[in-house]
């Protein structure tokens, strides 16, 4: 078994979302929080040793880093077999996860990010607000009438677009509006080992 190392934060969707996607496949891992209020010069020398852009996440392996969030979920999965997809799914996974870098995985992380850490200009609000809503209802459309983004059982496709939707109230946004998507994150959240983001980034300590 390779030794996994994830360097992430607590208030970091791309961070959980590869969190989440060793603890649902039940990987052994140690997990260090990394305080991003610090400058990236003052931050710890191990992790900018291994964080090729300075960003987290980073999954260490073996004394390899791996860097980006989708990326890394993809390796999971190529390597692990978990939450992977079968035959055509994995095209759709990979759209899937191109779709959340640009939109979603966007759009919600800045909202969230202008309403609850940073004032922003009511034009910024209201532009990132069309977009969030507009990634929602793709996502609603989407969802209606089956259970899972891409095929018929979770993978990393819903683990990676769904990372902040569980911050969604404090984007300003209220899940009841997009009931299939409300839907969906219940079925996720009922995954055995899910845990959601406040308590699964709280500790360094793996249960």
């Amino acid at each position: 078994m390779a030794s996994l190392t994830l360097y992430g934060n607590r208030n970091s969707g791309h961070s959980y979302k590869v969190r989440l996607a060793l603890v649902l496949a039940d990987l052994t891992h140690d997990y260090i929080h990394v305080d991003l209020s610090l400058p990236r010069a003052q931050r710890p020398e191990a992790f900018r040793a291994v964080s090729r852009f300075g960003e987290v996440p980073v999954l260490v392996v073996d004394g390899e880093p791996l860097c980006q969030s989708n990326a890394i979920l993809q390796w999971l999965a190529d390597s692990y077999g978990h939450l992977d997809g079968t035959g055509g799914e994995r095209q759709h996974i990979r759209e899937w996860l191109s779709w959340e870098t640009n939109r979603i995985g966007f759009s919600v992380p800045n909202l969230r990010f202008y309403r609850r850490f940073a004032p922003a200009e009511p034009a910024v609000l209201a532009w990132l607000t069309e977009r969030a809503r507009a990634d929602l209802d793709t996502l609603q459309a989407t969802l209606t009438g089956c259970d899972w983004l891409a095929g018929s059982r979770a993978t990393i496709a819903d683990v990676s677009v769904s990372a902040y939707l569980w911050w969604l109230a404090e984007a300003g946004l209220d899940i009841r509006h997009w009931p299939a998507v409300e839907a969906w994150l219940a079925r996720i959240a009922a995954l055995p080992g899910w845990e959601h983001p406040d308590t699964l980034m709280a500790s360094e300590i793996p249960d």
